[in-house]
């Protein structure tokens, strides 16, 4: 059986944050300054400039 790479190999965060920020913010429309606050109080330090990317 060959083994598939995550579509997040080599990025910063694990792949649960990142879902997490895209579904935030395609699903609720948020801006990206408001995902960074919600990783914020989640305990992820991220910047905004970071989601950006």
């Amino acid at each position: 059986m060959k083994k598939t790479k995550s579509l997040y190999h080599g990025h910063r965060f694990p792949a649960v944050i990142i879902s997490h920020a895209v579904r935030w913010y395609f699903r609720f429309q948020l801006g990206l300054r408001e995902i960074e606050e919600l990783l914020f109080k989640r305990g992820v330090i991220v910047s905004y400039e970071t989601i950006r990317r």
